[in-house]
Order: structure tokens, then C-alpha cells, then sequence
């Protein structure tokens, strides 16, 4: 019998059996396996915390308790036992269910989630905020192991630790962020789990207790004694040491499948007060047919096959600028000895997995950490080395401040190559990279490029590793790259500094497009070309510097520069040009036309590019209002 169907909030949970709750928890796996394999999502994280998120609804009263899950990759268990079963089909897609945690979508979603490791900072804030209420619920929050290795983690940890207000922090452990955990704390929370004395004794030591526990006398006392000396073993030989002496009493660790174990620890931890810890021990995609732990399985895209994982309809586009970056890159690197590697804990998702194959020793992923990978590239720009730091553009925003004080300011020729750059389609905005051209031009030393296509990327490549001065950056979008790119060595180096001018025009307005819209812009040139319009076509690779000749000859020619980018308008490269502009010739106008300063929500790359007016016909429209009004004012 299918016990889902009769779940439609926490509150159904409380009457089942524990046959019923383990069916329930079967029940959740094979909804979450079919309805993914057509929406695509991310479903490793979301098989293995079924049992997690069936005990902690059980045990605590959400959403008066307010469970604070990290990232959101976890929480689509969670959205189908609140309410929102029947709203799966719609997940990541326009105006559907939101592929993370978000405040607006349900009330038992306490804090919004795209990025790792906010959980314990925000569960903290929600409890200060509780007790100058004088409420008294309790808040829980739920992190990854992977998370566990951000610097925020332990900022919120070492805060909430000093603090001795009434928060749960549970500790999913499941040895995977998306790719393999890597660093100290990874090694320090999976010993206990490889520790045969301390697992032993324990097994022991519960034996004995169970026995004689509840009786008085000698045999009371020798449990009692046991006990002790359970706990003592514990401070030597598990990772409970760490988080008592930061002020949180630990748990665990827990098996994070045994639903009726969980239970009867939160409601055990439920009752006490002061910052608490539960380490829980999971399995990243339990229960997946196509296999377990692989990082292949952390996403997948829609129409999927569950059995295997691969697509039911082979994809007909070029490599992905994903694929073109991690392939170009290798090939790069056997021409220059002085080229490593950094990702923060998405090898694959940046293409850095083919380096890490073919180069293992000059890749470093720094786990989820983007502050640190910045700072760490740093260090090695100090030794002579050039470091190629990929990172997705959201999460390069984490590492801003990494980017001016620890690079720009001491010239280190750093080079930052941001993947996702722009619109991401069913991500959503959590993972948008509207932000990098306008963070990215306020940085001093900074040079700022865009590449038009695959070749370009790897042209542009080249251009930074002969750029050793100052730092250099990148931006490329979630997409397939336009062309087929041949091998890095066919691939010359894109001169510094310079455009270029793909279509001459006789109109008054001329396009400066920033990457991705050049060919948008050129198809949007043909179409005007067809009703009589003949317009300048500029790919703008260079944002900054700009290219001053290129510039100067725009300026002669044309009243109105249309400026193309596929980032936030406000202080993106429109408004930098513009600045620029009024200086050289005040009467020619700068018309920023970009993502506009609002959320772009979830729907497909394409369709978000089209709502943005970033496609050919919106360009197209841009230049027939401004050409209209350029005939207006004559």
C-alpha cells in the first residue's frame, strides 16, 4: 500500500507505524527516481536524507519548529512531505516548484538555499531572533558534510558554539558534497565511520547497558561505569571532540536509514537546551538503480532514464563551453609547465576533471571554499606559477573580497575563468551569474573578458597566460558553444585589448555585444538588414580595457551605440561604456541593454534570454525603437 498518498503535511506523519514510516520512506525514493527522470534536478543529495527528513518531521513540529536545511539540494524530500507532492512535475521549470528552498514557496521552507554552508548562520539568527521574542521553538539546522568544509560553516559553528542559545545542528554525513569530499574535516568525521576499537566498544557498551541499566545494585553501577567509559572512548576516538570543545554537545553518530533511531535521538536531543550536534551517517543517492556515490548522479538533466541515468534522447548540440574550457585547458597545460588548476569542489561541473585526469598533480580542489580557492591562487601567483581558478560566477561572488585585497591589489596574475556566466535557465536565481561584469570592472588590475564563441575562449586563454602582470578573467555561459573548436594548438592568441568589428553598417546606431550576444546580435542584423536598416555589429571580447581605436572610429560614425549584455544593466559594461563615452564625445549616446535590475525565476535558458529581451528579436526591437527615435529627433 502506498502510504505517500495519504501524506499531504508533517502532521500526517505522527500517526504511522514504524512498518509504515520505512514504507513511507520507500515510497518518497521511487516518487522523487520518476518524477526526477523527467523534470532533471538535483536528485543524489535528496535519495540519501529520506529517512533524515521523515525522523526530523516526526520528531519536531514544523513549521512552528523551524528546520533550516543548507544548499537545498537536500530539501526534495522535504518539499514532498510539505504539501507540494503534487506540484513535483513542475520543479525548475517556469513558474513551478524552485529546484532550492525558498521563504515565498511554503511556510515550512524557514530560509532560502542556493548556496552551501548559510544553514548554521541563519538557524542562529532565526534563534536570536526567537528568544528577544520570548518565543520558544526550536530551530534545527541541516548541513552536509560537504558544506562543513566552508569558512561560513565554521564562522556560524564557533558563533553559535560561544552563544549557548537552544539550536540543532544535524550533520549529515554522507563523504559527498558533489564531487568527493577533500580536506582536514572530511578525513576527521569519516574516521569514526573506519574505526574498528571505537565501534566494537561501543556494540559492547550497549550490550552491557541495555542489560542492566534499569536495575540498582553492582551490576547498575558496572553499566553505569561502561557508560562513562563509552563516552570517554567517544572524546578520544570520534569527531564528537571537535564540536564540544566549540561549545555543542554531540550525538552520534547516528545511522542516517534507521528511521526509528532518528526518531528516538531528536526527541532525546529535543528536550535538552544549549547549542547541540547529531551526526548523522548517510548514503548520497540510496537507492538510485543507475548506482550510488557517483558524482555523475549529484544532477541530472530532465527526460532522463532512472535505470541508468542517461539521456533518453541523445543531445544534437556542439560541446558545452563547459566541455571546451576543461578539454582546451589540458591541452594548454602541456605547452606551459607553469599552468595548475584550482576548482572549489565542482571538477566536473567546471570541466577541471579533465585536467585532474591528465595533470593530477597540478589540480587542486579546495572543496567548497571559494574564498579560500581565490587567496589560494594567490599564493601560488607568489611562486611563479599561473593559476587558472574556475569557478562558477555565483560562487565566485563568495570570493570578492578574496579577489581585490589578496590578487588585484598585489598584481598577481591570477586568471579567473567564470563558468555559468549569465542566464542558467531551470537553476534558477540562486545560480545566476548576472553579477561578474559588474563586480569584475570594479576591480582594479582587473582584465575583463567575454568570449563570442569556443575559439575565442581558448584564443583568450592564451591571452591571459601571456598576460602575467595582473590578474585576468573570463566569462562563459551555461550553454553549447556555436562553433566546433579545433585543437588549442590551432587556436591563436586573441591580441589584447581589442574588438572586433564583424559587420559594417551605414545606420546611426551601431551593437556592441558582449559574448553570448554576439551572435545574437548578428542574427538580429540580418533581420534589420531585411526591412532596411544596416547596422555595425561589434564583438566587445575586451570589456576591460577597451579597445580605445575601435572605440574612437564607433564614435565618428555612429549617434547611438547599442551596448549587448547578458548581465545585470545596472553598472554592467553599458554603464562603464557610457562613462567613458561622455568623456570622448558627450553628443553620441550609450544605451545599456541588459538582464534588467529584477529576479529572473526559473524557466528555460532560451525563454529567460527572450523575457530579458536578449534574444535576436528583442535586440532587433531595441534597435528599431532607438533608430525610430533617432529619426524623431532629426
Amino acid at each position: 500500500m502506498n502510504v505517500l498518498s495519504r501524506i499531504n503535511s508533517p502532521a500526517d506523519l505522527k500517526g504511522l507505524s514504524s512498518p509504515e514510516l520505512q514504507q513511507l520512506a520507500d515510497d518518497v525514493r521511487e516518487f522523487l527516481i520518476d518524477s526526477c527522470s523527467s523534470t532533471g534536478g538535483h536528485i543524489g543529495a535528496g535519495l540519501g536524507v529520506v529517512e533524515l527528513t521523515i525522523a526530523l518531521h516526526y520528531a519536531f513540529d514544523a513549521p512552528r519548529d523551524q528546520l533550516v536545511w543548507d544548499v537545498g539540494h537536500q530539501g526534495y524530500p522535504h518539499k514532498v512531505l510539505t504539501g507540494r507532492r503534487d506540484r513535483m512535475s513542475t520543479l525548475r521549470q517556469e513558474g513551478g516548484l524552485s529546484g532550492f528552498l525558498k521563504r515565498g514557496e511554503s511556510p515550512y521552507d524557514a530560509f532560502g538555499a542556493g548556496h552551501a554552508a548559510t544553514s548554521i548562520s541563519a538557524a542562529l539568527g532565526i534563534a536570536a531572533g526567537r528568544d528577544l521574542n520570548h518565543d520558544d521553538f526550536k530551530v534545527v539546522a541541516i548541513i552536509g558534510d560537504g558544506s562543513m568544509g566552508s569558512g561560513l560553516a565554521y564562522e556560524g559553528l564557533n558563533n553559535a558554539g560561544a552563544s549557548e542559545r537552544d539550536i540543532i545542528v544535524v550533520l549529515n554525513d554522507n563523504e559527498m558534497s558533489i564531487a568527493p569530499n577533500v580536506g582536514a574535516m572530511h578525513k576527521y568525521l569519516t574516521s569514526v565511520q573506519r574505526n574498528p576499537l571505537y565501534n566494537r566498544l561501543r556494540s559492547a557498551v550497549g550490550h552491557v547497558f541495555e542489560q542492566y541499566a534499569k536495575g540498582k545494585g553492582p551490576l547498575h553501577d558496572l553499566a553505569a561505569i561502561a557508560k562513562k567509559l563509552e563516552e570517554s572512548a567517544k572524546a578520544f576516538l570520534t569527531p564528537g571532540v571537535l564540536f564540544e570543545e566549540m561549545g555543542f554537545r554531540y550525538f552520534g553518530p547516528i545511522d542516517g536509514h534507521d528511521i526509528d533511531g532518528m526518531i528516538e535521538t531528536f526527541k532525546a536531543v529535543r528536550a535538552f537546551k544549549g547549542p547541540r550536534l547529531v551526526h548523522v551517517i548517510t548514503q548520497k543517492g540510496r537507492g538510485f538503480p543507475a548506482g550510488e556515490h557517483g558524482e555523475k548522479w549529484h544532477a541530472l538533466p530532465p527526460g532522463h532514464d532512472p535505470a541508468t541515468g542517461k539521456l533518453l534522447t541523445a543531445s544534437q548540440a556542439n560541446p558545452n563551453y563547459t566541455s571546451v574550457f576543461g578539454r582546451g585547458l589540458t591541452e594548454l597545460m602541456h605547452e606551459d609547465p607553469r599552468l595548475v588548476a584550482i576548482t572549489a569542489a565542482m571538477p566536473s561541473g567546471t570541466g577541471a576533471n579533465l585536467v585532474q585526469k591528465a595533470h593530477p598533480t597540478r589540480f587542486f580542489d579546495v572543496g567548497i571554499a571559494e574564498g579560500h580557492a581565490v587567496t589560494f591562487a594567490a599564493g601560488m601567483a607568489t611562486q611563479g606559477l599561473r593559476p587558472v581558478t574556475a569557478i562558477y560566477s555565483t560562487f565566485l561572488q563568495r570570493g570578492f573580497d578574496n579577489i581585490i585585497h589578496d590578487v588585484a591589489l598585489q598584481h598577481l596574475p591570477v586568471i579567473f575563468c567564470l563558468d555559468r556566466a549569465g542566464l542558467v535557465g531551470e537553476d534558477g536565481e540562486t545560480h545566476a551569474g548576472l553579477y561578474d561584469i559588474a563586480y569584475m570592472l570594479a576591480v582594479p588590475h582587473m582584465t575583463v573578458t567575454a568570449p563570442a564563441n569556443g575559439a575565442e575562449l581558448i584564443g583568450l586563454l592564451r591571452t591571459a597566460m601571456a598576460h602575467d602582470t595582473d590578474p585576468f578573467s573570463i566569462r562563459y555561459p551555461r550553454d553549447a558553444a556555436p562553433d566546433l573548436v579545433p585543437a588549442a594548438s590551432a587556436i591563436p592568441v586573441v591580441p589584447y585589448g581589442t574588438w572586433d568589428v564583424l559587420r559594417k553598417g551605414r545606420d546611426e546606431v551601431a551593437v556592441l555585444a558582449v559574448g553570448t550576444m554576439v551572435a545574437e546580435a548578428m542574427r538580429a542584423a540580418e533581420s534589420l538588414s531585411a526591412e532596411g536598416l544596416d547596422v555595425t555589429v561589434v564583438n566587445c571580447r575586451f570589456l576591460k580595457p577597451i579597445d580605445q581605436l575601435s572605440l574612437a572610429a564607433l564614435l565618428t560614425d555612429h549617434r547611438t551605440l547599442l551596448v549587448v549584455e547578458e548581465g545585470t544593466v545596472v553598472n554592467g559594461f553599458g554603464a562603464y561604456l557610457s562613462s567613458v563615452v561622455e568623456q570622448m564625445e558627450p553628443q553620441v549616446r550609450v544605451i545599456a541593454h541588459g538582464v534588467p535590475d529584477r529576479v529572473v525565476y526559473a524557466a528555460s535558458r532560451a525563454r529567460q534570454l527572450a523575457q530579458c529581451g536578449l534574444d535576436a528579436a528583442g535586440i532587433a526591437a531595441k534597435v528599431r525603437a532607438l533608430h525610430d527615435a533617432e529619426a524623431l529627433a532629426r
